[in-house]
């Protein structure tokens, strides 16, 4: 089997937008003046790149033997266009949540306390859950990106798990800044799953994939992108504000792009051309992140 096949099926456009939340979470850690620790920030983004393959491979699983993508044209799906067979993506996914597993457990280890058991059994058991989630987006027949919930679990894993436990395995503690920090990416990560939604809102309904879109139509599904376009820049010039450092608008730069591409979601009614959207709102969301996190660091 061609390796290229599985980088495909990885879909690396995909892994900086689930960076991003640990890079807030970082960056939010930088801002109370706490020291980075950069082995479990490594780990954190080992894991969650891990994490986010799982999910791809999922993804392509799940739609491919419920014959989703049968009506995609070119479809860029392995299972589906028998470049990679079930049974191989099935078996892969088991190794990469094994890997997942371990690594989550190796970053555990190393950012807490021996006497901090129930934390470490709480943000296993959040793993495990985080795995599951991936997996069960649309693998089975109670896959819930199938039933409307895909949005609510993008937000928590990406929002709120991914900011608020970065930044406690970076600190040891909780504080009230990642709940803006969680909105931020979250609404983001909604944002890009709303475009994709949007792009495939014909396939998906022909197919009985019960999105938010196929819920809502297209008209209402815009809104929502607009609504939560809004709350991600309200959200990330109120991190900068109550930084009280002036240098951190900088890292604002990346959100024009999320004006124009308000402006694009207006205009334009061709879903095919929503596709263009997804790494736009992505690397608005990672290239935000990234630069407050340097800045952060420098100053």
């Amino acid at each position: 089997m061609k390796l290229k096949y599985w980088i495909k099926a990885a879909r690396i456009r995909t892994l900086p937008l689930a960076l991003s939340c640990i890079l807030m979470g970082a960056s939010l850690a930088s801002i109370n003046n706490f020291v980075l620790k950069f082995d479990v920030l490594l780990l954190t983004l080992v894991t969650t790149i891990l994490l986010q393959i799982l999910s791809n491979y999922a993804n392509d699983y799940g739609d491919g033997v419920k014959g989703t993508d049968a009506n995609r044209k070119n479809s860029d799906r392995m299972v589906q266009s028998g470049k990679i067979s079930s049974k191989k993506m099935l078996f892969a996914i088991i190794i990469v949540s094994f890997l997942t597993l371990i690594s989550g457990i190796l970053l555990l280890l190393i950012a807490l306390n021996n006497n901090q058991i129930w934390i470490f059994l709480l943000f296993l058991l959040l793993g495990i859950l985080s795995i599951i989630a991936a997996i069960k987006y649309t693998v089975g027949k109670t896959a819930y990106g199938y039933q409307g919930f895909g949005d609510l679990f993008v937000f928590i894993f990406f929002g709120f798990v991914g900011v608020i436990g970065s930044y406690f395995l970076i600190t040891g503690e909780f504080h009230w800044l990642t709940t803006l920090g969680s909105l931020f990416t979250g609404v983001l990560s909604c944002g890009v799953l709303n475009m994709n939604n949007l792009r495939d809102y014909k396939i998906d309904k022909i197919s009985n994939k019960n999105t938010i879109v196929v819920h809502l139509g297209v008209e209402k599904s815009k809104i929502y992108q607009n609504i939560l376009i809004i709350i991600a820049i309200l959200s990330f010039t109120a991190i900068i504000i109550i930084s009280d450092n002036i240098l951190l608008f900088i890292s604002c730069l990346p959100l024009i792009l999320l004006v124009k591409h308000l402006s694009f979601v207006k205009k334009n009614n061709d879903l095919e051309k929503f596709d263009s959207q997804l790494k736009l709102v992505a690397l608005s969301c990672f290239f935000s992140c990234l630069l407050l996190l340097c800045l952060t660091t420098l100053t």
